[in-house]
């Protein structure tokens, strides 16, 4: 065990939760993904914060910081769930980019298609957490349910509210 510390290395621990290994297994790897899509999420609503300008600029400013703050605290729920079921989180921007289904926000359109870009990203992300979801209580992992079901009204409120803040 201390040789482990010493050298960083990350092990499987085996929790006993009701939920077989291949279960949490399954469950921890679907987590990962929803991990690296809340990441890509964090650093778009982000930029867009920094980078918004225009008639728009106050509200989407601080829209977008309430938005990203949410996603930074989840980050470390959702990563310390991955461990709590006894495996490794994802922790290198590669892995992130390899397996988020949210590309970057493009910084060469016009405002209005940047913000259709998140709500757009939201709504893929809100899909990904639904099925993990559904995957979750099929292993009987409560717990990850509850969490991702959390995420999952946090990201339709902020789909909802910059639509409503880009309509014409």
């Amino acid at each position: 065990m201390t040789q482990a510390v010493l050298k960083n290395e990350i092990s499987d621990l085996t929790p006993n939760t009701g939920t077989n290994i291949e279960g949490r297994r399954q469950v921890a790897a679907a987590l990962g993904d929803v991990l690296a899509d809340a990441f890509r999420l964090y650093i778009n609503a982000q930029g867009l914060h920094w980078n918004v300008e225009g008639p728009m600029f106050y509200s989407l400013h601080k829209l977008t910081e309430q938005q990203y703050q949410s996603i930074a605290a989840s980050l470390d729920d959702i990563a310390e769930r991955i461990r709590a079921l006894g495996l490794p989180a994802p922790e290198s921007l590669k892995e992130f980019e390899d397996r988020s289904a949210i590309d970057d926000l493009p910084g060469d359109v016009e405002l209005k298609k940047r913000v259709q870009q998140m709500v757009s990203d939201y709504e893929k992300a809100v899909l990904r957490l639904a099925r993990v979801t559904a995957l979750a209580e099929r292993n009987d992992d409560v717990k990850t349910a509850d969490l991702l079901t959390e995420r999952i009204g946090a990201y339709e409120e902020f789909a909802w509210m910059l639509r409503a803040t880009i309509v014409s």
